[in-house]
């Protein structure tokens, strides 16, 4: 390739490359875009390919760029090409690249010069190349020809616009030295992207065809019309070197020999020419890759600080050194005591916010799901009162009683309190359950130790289900105790004499209640039609009166309210389609819930979240639908009558057994908690403590349990590696940092003569700084005093935006176009002697 900068440049890359690539991340440079803008057969497409080094792009007589080609340069082993629109086809001939870029133009634009903004993408793999993107853009033409629109222009500075407004585009203005600088239509458009002139650089073509006795010698110095980057002068190939098949290195020793000869721009020669510009474009991705550098110190610096303390302790680490074992062990069982207590405690580090667990779901075991438990077994009214008429007719056997009976009492309190049982027992296995959850969890930092977690583990649960039997054992004994002696006497009772004015004081008391607010929360409303919108979330709101959503929790749009009377909950299955959970609340009394529906359809995103909520609804005497055998309550209610003097006794005992219950209930939802926590957390939290050291001593050998896993050492192995890697990846930066400049920005110049509404200014003809024809050998006269007569005026040290002030332009004088006339039929001149 023709490029030697940019071949200096991929050990750079590769050495960047390789210091991420060790620590198993991608290095992304984004190099910048370059890309090519200027009129028709400016030079622009010759341009690009002295850049590369290859002779690749289409050329010939009146042939032109219609479509943006997109080039993108990838680093590779072997050097070949490919075409987006030919995705698996290689192209190693670089004709054949030529030729299939002329024949995909003429396919989509045709072959009379139409145009086309969709892109031709080409990827030329070369180990001589950088990962560049290089974009060749139509020139820019006034008059259409041949089938192209009317609006020619400005499609094509709409094309241009799109590549060089993005910020990581360079863009190389090319400008022939036989037109008018001033009204050049590729500084305009890079203007307009780039008016501080800092991703500008001028390039000047053709200075072989000038007129004989005119140069651009003031312009390339960047004395007229300056840039903030200045101007690089290049000659490219005429169409007959092209036809002659001159190839790039020979073209660009013809290049050197015409500024080495010229008199006008042999002083700056070494400023000029394709190896200049390529030593230009190089210097600004040099510039790119160093600016990336802080960017990638700063996050290797951060990665090797995170693992700068692990890294310390594997560094001497000995997996077979039994003192190391033995303190680990200590550690690792202590980590574990103190982890289990936090769980069930709560502390302020470690805090779960996806769940609850440890000790707030037993909290919510205790306080939301045995409530809701105790009421589920509640038996329904009717079946009540009919259990109390049996026992009173019962009791009284042959004889007509004319006293309500205590054993009636006694017979249906001790059917509730036997009742009990089952939640309590339900109520001790959801909290075996969640211990043994949250041992799980606490042991998850023992995953170093596969031996170690699987013994604790199993010690731990093994404790836990041992005080299962005993907690369950006190609980059934708690019920029987309740059973031994029915407390007639408990300040609480209301005894015979009150019964019968227990309802009105029942009502009176939950009318005290007032609207307070039991819960909030969003739930999703399952039952409306497809036509209404289908399933809606809503903000919900129930209190002690009535059941409320809103259209957001700002509570601020209530789209409906529901009174609580004559309500009960009961569960909906789950539908196939449906990931969420159902249930429903329906009126009893079969009228509609909510407009036409005769159910509400609520669905939740857990089983734990349904349950939750009929538990809040509990609280507000929306209870659960009683399931019943419908053959045994048809035989029930055919059989079952009762006469005044009969209901009176009945609704005597029903108001003594709910009173007796309450205090019962009472006492156990008090109870519970206590005896679990006493018998089963506080003892297991002890025993861990004190006892699960020593039973991991008596269970085998202390060395095996601390055989770390095979995970674990890949672990070591890879902390230290990556360690040592970001060091070297660090070192490698600093290296490149000192081993490379940074090429600082030019100065800015005043350049607003490029633009304005006629493109800049020309002089008239009679202006003193018209420009004059020179004859061969002259040069322009320099403001001030003329040169010499006979020899070229002596310039001095070369000056241009990157090392010297600007001349300073006079705000009545324009400046001066590059004097250009037709050229000569010969495609290339000679340069003066």
């Amino acid at each position: 390739m023709g490029n030697r900068g940019m071949e200096d440049l991929i050990p750079l890359v590769n050495k960047l490359q390789d210091a991420f690539s060790s620590i198993g991340q991608a290095c992304n440079l984004d190099l910048p875009q370059i890309a090519v803008v200027g009129g028709q057969s400016a030079g622009k497409s010759s341009v690009l390919e002295n850049f590369v080094g290859r002779d690749f792009l289409p050329r010939g007589s009146g042939i032109v760029t219609r479509r943006p080609l997109v080039l993108q340069l990838i680093s590779a082993t072997a050097e070949w090409a490919e075409f987006l629109h030919c995705k698996g086809k290689k192209f190693t001939d670089f004709d054949e690249v030529r030729q299939e870029i002329e024949g995909e133009t003429d396919r989509v634009t045709g072959a009379n010069k139409g145009i086309s903004p969709v892109p031709i993408n080409l990827r030329v793999y070369s180990p001589h190349v950088l990962n560049l993107t290089l974009i060749d853009l139509p020139g820019i033409t006034k008059v259409p020809v041949g089938d192209q629109p009317a609006d020619i222009e400005q499609q094509i500075r709409d094309m241009i616009m799109q590549f060089i407004t993005r910020e990581s585009c360079l863009i190389l203005a090319v400008t022939p030295a036989n037109s008018d600088l001033a009204n050049s239509d590729a500084l305009k458009l890079a203007k307009d992207v780039d008016p501080q002139g800092l991703r500008t650089i001028g390039v000047i073509t053709k200075l072989d065809l000038m007129d004989e006795g005119t140069d651009a010698r003031e312009i390339l110095e960047n004395k007229l019309l300056p840039l903030r980057r200045g101007y690089i002068g290049v000659v490219n190939r005429s169409q007959k070197d092209i036809d002659g098949k001159k190839d790039i290195k020979a073209a660009l020793e013809a290049e050197r020999k015409f500024f080495l000869s010229h008199s006008s721009y042999r002083h700056m020669a070494e400023k000029m020419g394709t190896p200049r510009l390529q030593r230009v474009l190089n210097e600004q991705l040099t510039n790119h890759i160093r600016d990336t550098l802080p960017a990638f110190r700063s996050k290797l610096q951060s990665q090797l600080l995170a693992l700068d303390k692990e890294a310390e302790e594997y560094r001497g680490y000995r997996p077979d050194d039994p003192s190391r074992k033995t303190k680990q062990l200590l550690q690792m069982v202590q980590q574990f005591s103190v982890d289990f207590e936090k769980r069930i405690e709560g502390s302020g580090d470690q805090v779960d916010t996806v769940e609850l667990s440890g000790g707030a779901k037993i909290n919510r075991i205790f306080h939301e799901r045995f409530p809701f438990e105790l009421v589920k077994m509640e038996c329904d009214e009717k079946e009540m009162r009919r259990e109390i008429s049996y026992a009173i007719k019962n009791i009284h056997g042959i004889r007509t009683g004319l006293f309500t009976p205590d054993m009636a009492f006694e017979a249906i309190v001790k059917k509730q309190v036997i009742k009990l049982k089952g939640p309590c027992v339900k109520c001790v296995d959801m909290v075996i359950q969640e211990l043994i959850n949250t041992v799980r969890q606490c042991s998850n930092k023992l995953e170093c130790f596969p031996m170690l977690r699987e013994e604790t583990e199993r010690i731990v649960t093994c404790h836990i289900r041992d005080r299962e039997s005993r907690a369950k054992d006190q609980v059934l004994l708690l019920i029987d105790i309740q059973l031994s002696y029915i407390n007639t006497n408990h300040e609480d009772f209301i005894g015979f004499a009150n019964a019968q004015q227990r309802s009105s004081q029942t009502n009176k008391s939950q009318s005290s209640a007032g609207n307070q607010v039991i819960r909030k929360g969003w739930l999703t409303i399952n039952n409306i039609s497809i036509m209404k919108g289908g399933a809606k979330e809503y903000w919900f709101v129930l209190t002690a009166e009535s059941f409320s959503w809103f259209k957001d929790d700002e509570e601020k749009e209530k789209k409906y309210m529901l009174p609580l009377d004559n309500l009960k909950v009961r569960d909906v299955e789950k539908s196939f389609m449906s990931s969420k959970h159902i249930f429903c609340i329906f009126n009893t009394e079969s009228r509609n819930v909510y407009k036409d529906n005769r159910t509400l359809e609520l669905a939740c995103d857990s089983q734990e979240d349904v349950e939750s909520w009929k538990s809040s609804l509990l609280r507000a005497g929306v209870y659960p639908e009683k399931v019943m055998v419908e053959s045994e309550t048809t035989t029930a209610q055919e059989n079952f009558s009762m006469d005044p003097q009969l209901e009176r006794k009945v609704e005597t005992i029903r108001n003594l057994v709910d009173s007796y219950m309450a205090i019962v209930n009472k006492c156990i939802r008090d109870l519970m908690p206590k005896t679990i926590m006493h018998l089963m957390i506080n003892n297991v939290k002890d025993f861990i403590n004190a006892e699960l050291l020593a039973q991991l001593y008596s269970a085998g050998d202390q060395n095996a349990l601390m055989d770390e896993s095979q995970e674990q050492a890949q672990r070591r192995d890879e902390v230290l590696r990556t360690h040592q890697a970001l060091k070297e990846a660090l070192a490698i930066i600093g290296d490149i940092s000192t081993s490379t400049i940074t090429v600082p920005m030019p100065p800015p110049v005043d350049n607003s003569w490029v633009g304005g509404p006629g493109g800049g200014r020309r002089s008239p003809p009679s202006s003193p700084t018209a420009p004059r024809r020179m004859s061969s050998g002259q040069r322009p006269a320099p403001r001030g005093a003329p040169p010499p007569p006979n020899r070229p005026g002596p310039l001095g040290p070369f000056n241009n935006s990157a090392d010297s002030p600007q001349a300073p332009s006079r705000p009545n004088r324009a400046p001066p176009s590059i004097p250009s006339r037709r050229p000569p039929p010969s495609p290339t001149r000679q340069a003066p002697p």
